[in-house]
């Protein structure tokens, strides 16, 4: 049997462990904090980058549909914070720094959290839809991500009508597992976040556009069976594209997925 770490031998001490993770992240950013992006234009900047819209209210097994509602009002919440946003040249985009602690003080109720790879439920629940939307969008962009965590070492919920590539989530704990991107061209960027009755939609924009754009897309995804378990694999790619002649500029690996999938695999096609 495998020893227990620290944090996991009672609630006191995983309670004692968030704080010391936090207090140390807090510690950290300290000679950071003036190049974090903070300053909102009410006016939209003119070009349209990338944009997308995620369905707040999905269909992800058996999970509980209170926990659903409440991730649309802890949306709601956060949205605000963080719309409108704009990150000059230098400046880093911080999650955490914008949002802050999701507390029940500030309106946040009780959404679907992710520990220990499985299913679980927490006050502020649902924020790592927020992170995966601007993810998404900034993988659609020349920003740079500085910090990203993620969970897809299991495939936690059957596919339904999945917009994005396996493996291109984010996993954020506030405040110690961030999400953060740094803006090293000399543009002017701007995020457009809001909830409307069914979504949460997002926008980035720039001051002026660029001759390229991007394209992610997973190749070789299968589901193959190891050791008696069923492991979904795939390759992610970001491919920088020319917009006058639709030439790929470059193509990076950046995600390479083997996932344990966690639910029925009776209906899968499954290599073996």
């Amino acid at each position: 049997m495998a020893r227990k770490l620290f944090c996991e031998l009672c609630p006191f001490t995983y309670k004692l462990s968030v704080w010391k993770g936090i207090t140390i992240r807090k510690i950290r950013d300290l000679p950071k904090r003036k190049s974090f992006a903070r300053l909102k234009f009410e006016e939209l900047l003119p070009e349209v980058i990338y944009e997308h819209s995620s369905l707040i209210r999905r269909t992800l097994g058996n999970v509980d549909k209170n926990l659903q509602e409440n991730k649309a009002t802890n949306l709601a919440v956060s949205a605000p914070l963080v719309n409108k946003i704009v990150i000059k040249p230098g400046e880093t985009f911080s999650f955490w720094t914008l949002v802050g602690n999701t507390t029940k003080k500030k309106g946040y109720k009780e959404g679907l959290t992710i520990e220990k790879n499985a299913t679980s439920s927490g006050i502020g629940g649902g924020m790592c839809q927020f992170t995966n939307l601007i993810h998404w969008m900034v993988l659609h962009s020349p920003l740079t991500i500085t910090e990203h965590h993620h969970h897809d070492g299991f495939d936690l919920f059957p596919d339904f009508n999945r917009k994005v590539p396996f493996g291109t989530g984010t996993s954020i704990m506030y405040n110690y597992l961030d999400y953060r991107f740094k803006n090293e061209t000399d543009a002017v960027f701007q995020i457009i976040v809001y909830v409307n009755d069914t979504h949460l939609v997002g926008e980035l924009r720039c001051e002026r556009n660029f001759d390229f754009k991007y394209h992610i897309a997973v190749e070789d995804e299968h589901f193959v069976e190891e050791n008696g378990e069923v492991f979904r694999k795939g390759k992610v790619y970001r491919k920088k594209i020319d917009k006058k002649t639709g030439n790929v500029l470059e193509s990076h690996l950046i995600r390479e997925n083997h996932a344990k999938v966690m639910y029925d695999t009776s209906e899968l096609e499954i290599k073996r």
